[in-house]
C-alpha cells in the first residue's frame, strides 16, 4: 500500500491545530469502523499504520518512547497502558508500588492500540493476533545508554494491553547474592561438571537478576560454551573465559523444548532455559541434564518443595514415577526467592535454599517431599535455609519490618515462632 503523510491530506482547519501527533492519532481513528471489535479491529489498525510515512510512524515510536524514558527517569521496574483496565492512564511500578502517572498523560484505547502496534514488526503482530499474546524485547538510547526491555503485548476485552518491564543491565556481584560457598561451588561449573539448577520464585521477584549473576560468575571462571535460550533475551552476556550464544524463542527458535533440542548439537557445556513452562520443556531439560549438561532454568513457584512437587504433577500420570526418579538424580540446587520492601523504601532480598544431598534425593524418590522443609531447616551447615530462617535474618540485621516478615512468609506459623511473636 502507498504510505500516506499528514501534508498530503487534505485537512479540515480545526484538524491543522491540533499537535502533530493528534493529527497522525486522528488520521487513523477517523478511518475505523465502529462497528469491528477484537483482532479484527487490529488488524485495521496494522493496515493502516503501515500506509503511514516513515515521518509519522517516528512520531508515534517518540511518544511511545517517552513512556520508557518517563518510568527510568522515575526509577519504575514497569510501565502498563492499554486495555480497560488501564483507565487511559500510564501506570508506573515503583519499588512494590503501581500507580498511574498523570504527567505522562492520557490516551483512547485506539491510540494505545496504535503505539503498541506501531512498535512490532509485522511478524511479531501475526504472533499477537493468532495467539492473543506477544513477547518481545525492546530497546532505546538514554541520555547515550541502551537501555532493554521487555515487553508482554496482550488482549484486554478486545483492546491491547501492554507490559513494559526494564532489564537492568547492570549484573548483579555472585558474591552479593549471599550464598554459602558449598552452594556457590555447586553453582559452579569449576567444581560441578553437570546437573539442573533451578531458581523459582513468583514474577517480579528477580528470578532473571540471580540467574544472569550466576552465569556470568561462570562466564569469568571458566572455560566453555554457553547457550542461553530466552523469552525474550534480556540481559545480553558479553563473552569473557567463555563463549555465551542468545537464542530468543520467537526469533532465533520457535520454542524453549526446541532451543533445548538444538543446543546439544552446538557442543555446550552450560545451557541456560529460560523458563519450565510446560511438559515438554520440563521432559527435555530432564534429559538434557541427564546426557552430562550443566543446565539452568526457572518456574513460578514459591518454595523449594513446591518447585519439585510442580514439577511431577505437570507431567502425565504414567510419567510422573520415571520424572520423580530423574529429577532426584539429575536436581542439585533449587534456589525460591522474594523481593521484601525494605525499611528503606526499596527492596531486599530473601531466599530459600534446597541442595539436593542423599537424604532429600530419597525424599524425592519415595514421593515424601513433605519432609524436605525440615530437612532444610536442619541442613544450615550444607547452605540450605527456609524462606522464614532467611526473612528472620534480614530483620535481625534491620532491613526489613517484623510485619513484612511475616506477610512474605510461606509459613506464617513457624515465621511467627522464629520471631518470638505473640499477635
Amino acid at each position: 500500500m502507498p504510505q500516506v503523510s499528514l501534508a498530503d491530506l487534505d485537512l479540515p482547519h480545526e484538524l491543522t491545530e491540533l499537535t502533530e501527533l493528534e493529527q497522525i492519532f486522528q488520521s487513523v481513528e477517523s478511518r475505523l469502523p465502529q462497528h469491528i471489535s477484537g483482532v479484527e479491529r487490529q488488524e485495521i489498525i496494522a493496515d493502516l499504520i503501515d500506509e503511514l510515512s516513515e515521518h509519522d510512524r517516528d512520531v508515534l515510536r517518540e511518544q511511545f518512547h517517552t513512556f520508557l524514558h518517563g518510568m527510568i527517569e522515575r526509577n519504575a521496574s514497569d510501565v502498563d497502558i492499554g486495555g480497560q483496565g488501564s483507565l487511559g492512564q500510564v501506570w508506573l511500578r515503583i519499588f512494590n508500588d503501581k500507580r498511574p502517572e498523570l504527567s505522562l498523560g492520557a490516551f483512547s484505547l485506539d491510540q494505545i492500540n496504535i503505539l503498541a502496534l506501531n512498535v512490532i514488526t509485522p511478524r511479531q503482530r501475526q504472533f499477537l493476533f493468532q495467539n492473543r499474546n506477544l513477547d518481545f524485547s525492546y530497546a532505546i538510547v538514554h541520555q547515550g545508554f541502551h537501555v532493554r526491555f521487555r515487553g508482554d503485548l496482550y488482549f484486554d476485552l478486545d483492546n491491547l494491553a501492554l507490559n513494559m518491564r526494564r532489564i537492568n543491565n547492570r549484573i548483579w556481584p555472585f558474591k552479593e547474592l549471599g550464598f554459602h560457598p558449598s552452594v556457590a561451588r555447586t553453582l559452579s561449573m569449576k567444581y560441578e561438571k553437570q546437573g539442573l539448577i533451578l531458581v523459582a520464585g513468583i514474577t517480579g521477584s528477580g528470578k532473571s537478576t540471580t540467574l544472569d549473576s550466576i552465569i556470568d560468575a561462570n562466564n569469568r571462571t571458566v572455560d566453555a560454551h554457553i547457550v542461553i535460550i530466552a523469552s525474550p533475551v534480556e540481559c545480553v552476556h558479553l563473552s569473557a573465559r567463555c563463549i555465551v550464544r542468545h537464542r530468543e524463542v520467537g526469533r532465533d527458535v520457535m520454542s524453549f523444548k526446541e532451543g533445548a533440542i538444538q543446543a546439544l548439537r552446538q557442543d555446550p557445556d552450560i545451557i541456560m532455559i529460560g523458563e519450565m513452562r510446560d511438559v515438554e520443556t520440563i521432559l527435555t531439560a530432564l534429559e538434557i541434564t541427564d546426557t552430562g549438561h550443566k543446565v539452568f532454568s526457572t518456574l513460578h513457584t514459591g518454595s523449594a518443595v513446591e518447585t519439585i512437587d510442580r514439577i511431577v504433577a505437570e507431567c502425565p500420570p504414567r510419567e510422573q514415577e520415571r520424572v520423580r526418579m530423574r529429577l532426584a538424580d539429575v536436581l542439585r540446587v533449587v534456589v525460591c526467592q522474594k523481593l521484601v520492601p525494605s525499611l528503606d523504601g526499596k527492596r531486599a532480598l530473601a531466599k530459600e535454599v534446597l541442595v539436593v544431598n542423599p537424604s532429600v534425593r530419597a525424599a524425592i524418590k519415595n514421593n515424601n517431599t513433605g519432609e524436605i522443609y525440615q530437612m532444610i531447616s536442619e541442613s544450615g551447615k550444607e547452605g540450605m535455609v527456609t524462606l522464614e530462617q532467611d526473612l528472620r535474618r534480614l530483620f535481625t540485621e534491620k532491613l526489613i519490618s517484623m510485619e513484612e516478615a511475616i506477610n512474605f512468609a510461606n509459613n506464617k506459623k513457624r515465621m511467627m515462632e522464629l520471631l518470638d511473636y505473640s499477635a
